[in-house]
């Protein structure tokens, strides 16, 4: 069992995920033109809040994580919403096999830098991306490491040049950095503000 499924149940009870994904969500509608055509495709899930705040935009949403305890809950949510374009998939990117499946539209909130090996996640979703397809990522600034703490495995954010550099080495295009959300929170300092970018590219 992992940390995610042990706060799966409790995740939407946090005010400031609902407000950061609902921001993040008219991030990515203000600068991608969204339709009912568009097959799209969430990759670290959680819950689902960012993909419900995006489903009534989209066509199918394939929404994967690796934590079945934030599958559960999100089964459960979509089960009581009634929805029908939403599919919830387990899926590790940086051990398992890509789908079948391409995707117009790819996102992923706040995932990216839990990630060791981003270099083969980044490779996943260019070949999961139909050509002419959007990638969007949304995450931490390069921070001091405050974020998480001592003992966190991951990324202490990003530099954006040198995600931008990273991107641009796998093929990707017409990338662009916005700053869509600050997001505030409790360290052992006190309270620090830590930006949250929005990057969009395209699949050549």
């Amino acid at each position: 069992m992992t940390d995610f499924d042990l706060v799966a149940k409790d995740w939407d009870s946090v005010p400031r995920r609902i407000e950061r994904a609902r921001t993040v969500a008219e991030a990515i509608k203000t600068s991608i033109h969204l339709s009912p055509s568009m097959k799209a495709f969430e990759y670290g899930c959680g819950t689902g809040l960012l993909s419900f705040a995006l489903q009534p935009h989209l066509g199918h949403i394939t929404l994967a994580d690796s934590s079945s305890g934030m599958l559960s809950v999100l089964e459960e949510k979509i089960r009581s919403s009634g929805i029908q374009n939403m599919t919830p998939l387990r899926l590790d990117l940086s051990i398992d096999s890509l789908p079948q499946e391409r995707y117009h539209l790819i996102y992923t909130l706040m995932t990216l830098h839990h990630v060791p090996n981003t270099d083969r996640v980044l490779r996943g979703f260019y070949t999961l991306l139909a050509n002419r397809g959007y990638l969007c990522i949304a995450d931490l600034d390069k921070e001091d490491g405050s974020f998480h703490g001592a003992g966190f495995e991951g990324h202490k954010g990003f530099d954006r040049d040198e995600l931008g550099d990273q991107l641009t080495g796998l093929g990707f295009r017409k990338i662009r950095f916005t700053t869509c959300y600050q997001m505030m929170k409790e360290i052992e300092t006190g309270i620090k503000t830590f930006p949250i970018f929005l990057m969009i590219a395209e699949k050549a």
